[in-house]
């Protein structure tokens, strides 16, 4: 403990201390009780969320109150504290692929499956705000869900959202999955499921999982033959947007559709 502070305060000052090795957490055995400093640490945090909200919690103890379930016989403080520092921000962990969680110390499949299910619970709970509603009313629902889904995958994703002539979001698909830099999109597969659906309009939407949202010449190239092809049977492209790491950038507000 670091002396002269109280229990919380030292909780969160050796949060910032350098990281070194993994170290060995002991884990206590089943039928033995959990060190008090253990227990009443983990009441304070949960009843200061509970209180106080998530506004009230850094992200390394957002990540503890998800780890308590997983791992309850041990401290999840150091764990909490490595997965940050690999993976960056709280959306980096739960977006983090299970195959680099599983190479992470402690992390077994118990705390992945915590972690995914706070993922797609996420995922869930954004999608809703978007799906059977008027686009332009719930713009800004649409970027969150965008970034929410999209701003730390590891690979291209490409999405349409399918709107009808309300502008009414009737489907949000995935079309296509690719590498780092690349992923393969068919103009003629796009407009076709926008038949399919009766939809009168789309919205291209992709991911730069270098961080970086500036459309690229074959972003562009390829977002104009989609439009083309849109065009020539009555279905309007209304935007496409790239998601990067922390912005995002719209074809229409940069003026190139």
């Amino acid at each position: 403990m670091l002396v002269g502070m109280t229990p919380d305060e030292n909780h969160f000052a050796e949060s910032f201390l350098p990281l070194g090795p993994a170290p060995v957490v002991p884990v206590i055995e089943r039928g033995q009780r959990l060190p008090s400093y253990i227990r009443d640490h983990r009441k304070r945090l949960r009843d200061r969320f509970m209180s106080a909200g998530a506004g009230a919690v850094a992200d390394y103890e957002m990540l503890e109150l998800v780890l308590f379930r997983a791992l309850p016989r041990q401290d999840v403080k150091p764990l909490a504290r490595r997965l940050l520092d690999k993976f960056h921000d709280f959306n980096g962990v739960l977006s983090a692929p299970v195959s680099m969680l599983r190479q992470m110390h402690g992390v077994g499949e118990a705390a992945i499956t915590e972690l995914k299910i706070i993922e797609a619970a996420a995922h869930r709970l954004a999608r809703a705000r978007v799906i059977r509603r008027e686009v332009i009313s719930s713009w800004d629902a649409l970027l969150d869900y965008c970034r929410t889904t999209m701003s730390h995958k590891q690979t291209e994703q490409f999405r349409v959202l399918f709107l009808d002539r309300k502008n009414t979001v009737i489907a949000d698909e995935e079309q296509a999955s690719g590498t780092v830099d690349h992923v393969p999109v068919y103009p003629r597969e796009i407009v076709k499921r926008a038949l399919e659906l009766q939809a009168s309009a789309i919205i291209l939407v992709h991911n730069h999982p270098s961080g970086d949202p500036t459309p690229s010449a074959e972003d562009r190239t390829m977002t104009q033959k989609i439009a083309d092809a849109a065009d020539a049977l009555g279905i309007t492209l209304h935007d496409h947007l790239v998601i990067g790491k922390a912005s995002e950038v719209s074809f229409r507000a940069k003026g190139y559709l």
